[in-house]
This record gives structure tokens, C-alpha cells and sequence, in this order.
């Protein structure tokens, strides 16, 4: 994978599944920003408009990942790279 493709990360401070999407993506060499709805109520309030109701939320391109699910992952990874 390369530094080129980011992806944003919907978390809560105490969710193991989203530390295990976090490092996923960690082990796979794609950055990403994470968006803690703990830490921040505009995040939090970006993740409700979406109509995702819990996370994490991985959003790769147009797609929105629900949960730590890595085979969307790799496909909107694989995705978003034959994009660039």
C-alpha cells in the first residue's frame, strides 16, 4: 500500500475495534485521520449525518466501512489505490 491513499477513521476512545482498524490500516502503510467522537462533538455530529449510528467508521473514497471488517477494507483500499 502507499502513504498516497487516507483514509479517515471514525473512533471512540474505548473501542477495541476501532484500535484494531486503526492498526490494520497502520500495518498496511495507509495514513489516515482519526476522528475520536469522544474527544471532538463536531466529529461526532459528522459521523450522525452520515446515517452511521456506531464505529468505527472507516471512510476510504466514497466508501464507508461499518465495524472492522477487513475484507471491505482491503477492497476499498485496493479501490482507492487503482483510482490514483
Amino acid at each position: 500500500m502507499t502513504e498516497q491513499v487516507k483514509a479517515i477513521v471514525y473512533s471512540s476512545t474505548h473501542c477495541q475495534y476501532c484500535a484494531g482498524v486503526k492498526k490494520f490500516l497502520t500495518d498496511k502503510g495507509v495514513a489516515y485521520e482519526e476522528r475520536n467522537i469522544d474527544l471532538n462533538d463536531a466529529f461526532a455530529e459528522e459521523l450522525w449525518n452520515t446515517g452511521m449510528r456506531s464505529v468505527p467508521v472507516t471512510v476510504i473514497g466514497d466508501t464507508k466501512i461499518l465495524g472492522f471488517n477487513q475484507t471491505a477494507l482491503n477492497k476499498a483500499l485496493a479501490d482507492a489505490e487503482g483510482l490514483l
